[in-house]
């Protein structure tokens, strides 16, 4: 199973502090535990949404939106992509993040080709194949 890790955004991953040689050494560590182990397929920090743009859908109409956006609480500061065996082998992995206070962290499962039944057609399944194969070629 695959997973995509969210790391929440704070004031000050919003404001674009850097983390500190320390916190940088220690995640470091814990990527390279990861890459070992298996896990980790991605991961990257992002810039601050002062840095981003939205766009909104509105039937045929497409506003682009500048950053910053307002709610923190709900803006993304980076990302990991895992490989799990389970939903709790990827919470034990996030469990040793070496993060302090004030860190939020959301898990949420991906979905996988199978999981879209019969909607997922032969020919559908092919074309998703193909993407990824172009995809892969390219790295």
């Amino acid at each position: 199973m695959r997973f995509m890790v969210i790391v929440k955004a704070n004031k000050d991953s919003e404001a674009g502090v850097m983390p500190d040689r320390k916190i940088l050494e220690g995640m470091g560590k814990y990527n390279e535990e990861l890459a070992k182990a298996g896990v980790m397929l991605a991961g990257e920090g992002l810039h601050p949404t002062s840095r981003g743009k939205r766009v909104r859908f509105s039937g045929s109409q497409r506003t682009v939106l500048d950053g910053p956006f307002a709610e923190t609480k709900e803006l993304i500061a980076g990302f990991w992509l895992f490989q799990a065996k389970s939903m709790d082998e990827a919470v034990d992995w996030v469990k040793r993040a070496p993060f302090d206070g004030g860190t939020e962290i959301e898990i949420r499962q991906i979905f996988e080709a199978e999981d879209f039944g019969a909607e997922l057609t032969p020919e559908l399944r092919r074309q998703e194949e193909t993407l990824r194969a172009k995809i892969a070629e390219k790295k």
